[in-house]
């Protein structure tokens, strides 16, 4: 049971990595919205089709606000709800087989 117990507890902190990095990412290409960058620059390219597919399914469920893009916003709301609830709940499931609890 430690195995799983650990695998748990590694896949729990590679993913709390990876929706952080994701964070930084987007709230990059929120900031780089406010200026006029060059489209062709690699880092801008990047950050377009990093964010790009998951801020677009979100702005198709937003209401239109004008110009202002709340999108960004939702998606870290979002990325903070599944650092809160499902990274924790791994970890402390797997914490928990750790220490032989288990399901009760």
């Amino acid at each position: 049971m430690f195995a799983l117990a650990n695998l748990l507890v590694a896949i729990a902190k590679i993913l709390d990595v990876l929706l952080t990095i994701y964070m930084y990412i987007v709230i990059a290409r929120a900031i780089i919205s406010w200026v006029n960058p060059d489209p062709y620059n690699p880092i801008v390219n990047f950050l377009y089709r990093a964010t790009e597919p998951v801020l677009s399914r979100i702005r198709r469920v937003l209401p239109d606000m004008g110009g202002f893009d709340l999108s960004p916003i939702l998606v870290f709301l979002i990325i903070m709800l599944a650092q809160n609830f499902l990274v924790r709940t791994l970890y402390d499931y797997g914490y928990s087989l750790k220490i032989g609890g288990g399901l009760p």
